[in-house]
């Protein structure tokens, strides 16, 4: 099992989840099911359906739509790896807020961290892969 991670002062349910270069910091309280990401509304921040989505999903197989309130700091990369840090660091915060709900999560597979990132730039190369055009003259 993993180690409940609980705020001292107030008692929130928190969760770190990671993607490709970001980094989300959840905290999971009992409330009326507001989700907020970086002082906005979810809607707000992400425009994009798919990515409201891959937060939502998270709550729904958990079965605390509507129960829980959701306050996320998130910060590096992109919308889709944003996105993809806080459904992670949702699942962890859920399964601090509730240890029942750890095998939902699991079989979910929102515990699990995706360890794509970006590949590093190697000398003597144009990109991480891409060579330099060779020149027969």
């Amino acid at each position: 099992m993993m180690a409940v991670k609980k705020d001292k002062i107030n008692g929130d349910a928190l969760g770190t989840g990671r993607r490709k270069s970001s980094v989300a910091r959840v905290r999971v309280r009992p409330g009326s099911g507001t989700i907020t990401v970086n002082g906005k509304s979810l809607a707000e921040y992400f425009v994009n359906d798919q990515h409201q989505f891959a937060v939502i999903q998270t709550l729904e197989a958990a079965g605390l739509a509507g129960q829980v309130d959701v306050l996320v700091r998130v910060s590096g990369g992109g919308m889709t790896g944003q996105s993809g840090a806080i459904r992670m660091g949702l699942a962890r915060a859920i399964c601090s807020h509730d240890e029942s709900l750890h095998d939902p999560m699991r079989i979910g597979s929102f515990l699990t961290r995706d360890s794509r990132m970006k590949e590093r730039k190697k000398p003597g190369l144009r990109g991480a892969r891409r060579g330099v055009q060779f020149s027969k003259r």
